[in-house]
């Protein structure tokens, strides 16, 4: 991806964060966070659905490769993914939420369409 942004961390903090929230957007439908975070979030996660629905093993793999939990990585191929079989793309919505109570940033919701 050329424009990635950084989110203020160190690439290996930033690479577990992404892979954190991806996992616990997959395992729960939804997840608040900041606007930044959400929409770099919204990336990967699209990505990661849309290995889902190629099933092979060597996508399993690949989504194994970056998702922390193998009952998540179950639940991709499993129910997720054949959700969006007719659906090129947009797997995700964010949703704007207002600014954050302790340092006014801007907060939002990234759910699964």
């Amino acid at each position: 991806m050329a424009n990635k942004r950084k989110l203020g961390r160190r690439t290996d903090h930033r690479n577990a964060l992404l892979r954190n929230q991806v996992t616990s957007l997959l395992d729960n439908g939804r997840i608040t966070t900041t606007l930044t975070r959400a929409k770099e979030t919204q990336k990967m996660a699209d990505r990661m659905i849309t290995l889902g629905k190629k099933n092979t093993l060597h996508t399993r793999r690949q989504a194994a490769q970056y998702i922390y939990k193998p009952s998540t990585v179950q639940k991709l191929f499993g129910e997720i993914a054949p959700k969006y079989e007719d659906r090129n793309g947009g797997y995700t919505r964010v949703l704007k939420l207002g600014p954050r109570r302790g340092d006014g940033s801007e907060r939002a919701i990234i759910e699964l369409v």
